[in-house]
């Protein structure tokens, strides 16, 4: 995956109702190593990274790299979004922005998702207008399946990969709107 482009990086924090999405800091690394270390988190996603690899090698700040927020609830992180460029594991949807996010499972079932994904494409519609956004996740993964609907996102095709259907839907700000 690859970097939006042509978007000044970092955004200036974005402020939801209860949330903060912002750059990753050196406080998040043991949140960002919990939370890739986590069966639950990662139940379809081929499963957990190792914790003490993980602990060996992530750097003291986690990557600043652009189009990745820190989702901050009360000055702590909860999770993680993502927004890069697809290159090569979804060939369909190469070159689309694709959205990506992660939670820790102690902040699951409380509408931090959808408001924290909700206000990231806010965000990108205002920083590349007219451009859509592409979500893949597992058939099985019900709960992404329903927050993908609930962000607007519509189907636009199931593929079998990585051992199981999958679903790729589309976001467009243009489509919404108009």
């Amino acid at each position: 995956m690859t970097d939006l482009g042509p978007v000044a990086w970092p955004p200036a924090p974005i402020r939801t109702e209860r949330l903060v999405l912002r750059e990753p800091e050196a406080r998040d690394r043991r949140a960002v190593i919990d939370l890739l270390a986590s069966p639950e988190v990662s139940t379809y996603l081929g499963g957990p990274q190792p914790r003490d690899e993980l602990e060996r090698t992530m750097p003291a700040a986690p990557s600043r790299r652009s189009g990745r927020f820190i989702v901050d609830l009360d000055g702590a992180m909860i999770g993680q979004i993502t927004l890069y460029r697809e290159t090569g594991h979804l060939p369909q949807a190469a070159g689309k922005a694709e959205l990506g996010y992660l939670f820790l499972p102690q902040a699951w079932g409380r509408g931090y998702a959808a408001e924290a994904c909700a206000a990231a494409l806010n965000w990108f519609a205002g920083a590349l207008p007219g451009e859509p956004v592409v979500l893949a996740t597992q058939t099985a993964n019900v709960s992404s399946m329903r927050l993908a609907a609930k962000l607007g996102f519509i189907e636009e095709e199931r593929f079998e990969a990585y051992g199981a259907e999958q679903w790729l839907g589309i976001w467009s700000p243009a489509a919404l709107s108009g």
